[in-house]
């Protein structure tokens, strides 16, 4: 026997409703619009300039509404085939600067290969681009954090910044990295970022 419910001081009965539902179901398959789902941790940096973690399959409809010219990739493992033919069917090129991914107090940032990838990152024909490593936390905030540096924030909101993205796996190495990155070399780079520019 199908339950009935008082809805409105008159009897409905529920069993309607569960017969619509495969009615329903046939109306979505047909009318599914496609679905934009970001990589872990993403977010805009700045114009033109986005993070995340690795990006997969999944997000590659997403990926594609960015418009993406290239992708920086901070991992030294090889790029997945199924990535590397969406770069190539897009016209994305990679940029790879391999950073191993340790735990404290094993953590070795090599700071010339930060100083390499911020150069790629800076130059605007490269963008729009996505910066990437495994999660979007660690060595993906420390490119940002120094990017940070380089457009003249205080580190305290550098810091805050990064721990947003490191949330519970926050590591001081990284910070104190961060803090101790001497962006001199690269002062002479332009900055075509929107909150760099001077009004």
């Amino acid at each position: 026997m199908v339950p009935k419910v008082d809805v409105d001081g008159g009897e409905e009965v529920v069993g309607k409703l569960c017969n619509l539902t495969p009615v329903i179901a046939g109306l979505a398959r047909e009318e599914v619009e496609e679905l934009f789902v970001p990589p872990l941790n993403f977010a805009n940096v700045d114009n033109g300039v986005f993070r995340s973690g690795f990006p997969n399959a999944a997000n590659f409809s997403f990926l594609q509404t960015l418009k993406l010219r290239s992708v920086l990739c901070l991992c030294p493992e090889p790029y997945p085939d199924a990535s590397m033919e969406f770069l190539k069917l897009n016209g994305i090129r990679l940029f790879q600067f391999g950073i191993e991914g340790a735990k404290e107090p094993f953590v070795n940032i090599p700071e010339d290969t930060i100083r390499e990838a911020l150069k790629v990152v800076l130059d605007a024909t490269n963008h729009p681009i996505l910066i990437h490593c495994k999660r979007g936390k660690h060595r993906t905030g420390c490119l940002v954090g120094c990017l940070r540096k380089l457009q003249r924030w205080c580190l305290t909101s550098v810091f805050d910044e990064y721990q947003r993205f490191a949330a519970a796996k926050t590591r001081i190495s990284d910070q104190r990295f961060i803090e101790l990155f001497d962006t001199s070399s690269l002062k002479h780079l332009p900055l075509s970022f929107s909150c760099s520019k001077k009004s």
